[in-house]
């Protein structure tokens, strides 16, 4: 057993019954989602799911697990997904994927938020091994462009994984993937990114995890 697939485990060992969980999104959490339906499964443990991408609500579906609609919820139990950097002060850099919005709304929602990450997702600082992502509405991305680089930052248009069009996220917008000269506290730079008009959301996680799941 690797040791995303060990992380996943004990995630899924901790789930209790009648739980509401909220499902991220990208490869440690789907095998949160197959090790979670596997006790459902085995163990007839009855939990209910809340996505945060269409993926993988169809993933956790055709695991056979019960899934309801960001709509149909105010309060989770607990919010499980990976992240793409983490501090050690528990701060997280997500947005790899196109779902920073329901992410972020899940995690902020849960009572608990469990992040589950390799040894490989360690940093000291954020943006040390990914540039930062920023949500923007389409209409405004050249002023958001201009607001990040006075604040140093260096924001270019995410392309789409063919590389002959932009990236658009689930909400409809487009991304832009920033690196900053200077060295801002995630407070600061969370705090700078929300300030700017025209951000629909960024890849900050300030505040919200509540702990992280690692293999040792």
């Amino acid at each position: 057993m690797n040791e995303k697939q060990l992380i996943a485990q004990r995630a899924a060992q901790r789930i209790q019954n009648n739980m509401l969980v909220g499902l991220g999104t990208g490869s440690t959490a789907n095998l949160f989602i197959a090790e979670l339906a596997q006790r459902v499964q085995l163990e007839k443990l009855k939990v209910t799911a809340v996505a945060s991408s269409v993926i993988s609500g169809i993933y956790a579906k055709s695991q056979g697990l019960c899934v309801i609609s960001i709509e149909q919820c105010q309060q989770l139990d607990v919010y499980v997904d990976g992240a793409d950097e983490v501090t050690p002060d528990l701060t997280l850099l997500k947005g790899r994927g196109s779902d920073l919005v329901k992410e972020k709304l899940l995690a902020q929602a849960s009572s608990a938020f469990w992040v589950i990450a390799d040894s490989s997702k360690r940093v000291q600082h954020l943006g040390e091994r990914n540039p930062i992502p920023v949500e923007v509405m389409p209409f405004a991305w050249q002023l958001v462009q201009a607001s990040i680089a006075k604040l140093g930052g260096n924001p270019q248009l995410r392309p789409n994984a063919n590389q002959d069009g932009l990236a658009v996220t689930s909400h409809g917008s487009l991304v832009l993937d920033v690196v900053f000269e200077q060295a801002y506290s995630p407070a600061e730079l969370n705090a700078l990114l929300n300030a700017i008009p025209g951000v629909v959301e960024h890849g900050i996680f300030y505040q919200l995890a509540t702990e992280v799941i690692t293999a040792d």
